[in-house]
């Protein structure tokens, strides 16, 4: 099951979107998935993926660096949120003609599975390319999410759960998520 929705906010550049996609798999195999940058190579169309600058606790934490590209072409994003295994906020750093662009990913258990909520928001740089945008980081996003609860439960359906780069995730040390 996955959903996704565009809205737009009171000004005429600013728009928003929300994703959801839903996975038979527990929230610890669907988070080093999302949470660890060298993971989305697994169960994305991207061919690069990796941590450009380490952030904290973790290299893949707050402050981190991650880069996502596919035949060269793609973004640069900056991990503002770490809380695992519940909760990935990024901006963009490059990549998309867009301001103030910022996405969070967050994991919910729902019953024996996982709901996948994936929201992001941005101002359109250049006038009346919102709506199209829009469109597009949404599709984007929706794809993500249904693809990553799949491949989290072909991991559960074989038997296998790749451990993640630093378990257990040191705890979230700070600051509060905007």
């Amino acid at each position: 099951m996955s959903r996704q929705t565009i809205l737009r906010s009171g000004t005429r550049r600013s728009w928003s979107f929300e994703a959801t996609a839903y996975s038979s798999a527990r929230v610890d195999v669907v988070w080093p998935l999302l949470g660890e940058a060298r993971r989305w190579k697994e169960w994305t169309f991207l061919d690069s993926t990796s941590v450009i600058r380490a952030g904290r606790p973790h290299p893949d934490g707050v402050g981190a660096l991650r880069s996502f590209t596919r035949r060269g072409i793609g973004s640069l994003e900056q991990v503002v949120a770490w809380e695992p295994p519940h909760h990935l906020g990024y901006i963009l750093v490059k990549g998309i003609p867009v301001r103030g662009y910022r996405a969070d990913v967050v994991l919910r258990s729902e019953g024996n599975g996982t709901a996948i909520t994936w929201t992001g928001a941005f101002d359109a740089r250049i006038p009346g390319t919102g709506r199209l945008l829009a469109v597009a980081l949404s599709s984007l996003v929706a794809r993500f999410a249904r693809d990553v609860a799949r491949y989290a439960e072909s991991l559960m359906a074989g038997g296998t759960t790749v451990a993640p780069t630093a378990a257990p995730w040191p705890e979230h040390t700070g600051k509060p998520s905007a």
